[in-house]
């Protein structure tokens, strides 16, 4: 199985920046919301706890990603599955973590809080995955 990793970097007050490898190599940087420490291994009740909606980092862990329809956007977007106390999250094309809420952005930092050229990183990662057949492996670090 493909595999993708993201590390988280420079984890700021509002919002997270780090770096995304696919099969270990270097891809883009990322963009989600604030990383509260919040890890896959801690109880529904904690990440409940320490989660605040719409600006919370999704818990470093293993995640299998699969590319499905999303209702919301209207087109297939990977879908993050068996997030704890998360639903819904995906890896799309957005500009800072106000558009995140609790999802992951590729693209490139090249501005304090922000990414930039995140569609055209979207459409190239869902092609990597196409030719991974739909499915990959996500670890956050």
């Amino acid at each position: 199985m493909k595999e993708v990793l993201i590390t988280r970097d420079w984890k700021k007050e509002s919002y997270t920046i780090g770096n995304v490898y696919l099969d270990g190599d270097r891809f883009a940087n990322t963009m989600e919301d604030r990383d509260r420490g919040l890890n896959q291994d801690m109880s529904l009740e904690e990440i409940e706890r320490l989660k605040v909606y719409g600006e919370t980092a999704i818990p470093a862990g293993t995640y299998e990603v699969e590319l499905t329809y999303s209702r919301k956007f209207k087109r297939m977007l990977p879908l993050i599955k068996n997030v704890p106390g998360f639903s819904g999250i995906r890896i799309h094309a957005l500009n800072t973590a106000k558009d995140s809420l609790g999802c992951i952005g590729f693209g490139d930092n090249d501005k304090k809080g922000w990414i930039s050229r995140s569609r055209a990183y979207e459409k190239k990662f869902i092609e990597w995955l196409r030719e991974a057949g739909g499915k990959c492996r996500l670890t956050i670090r």
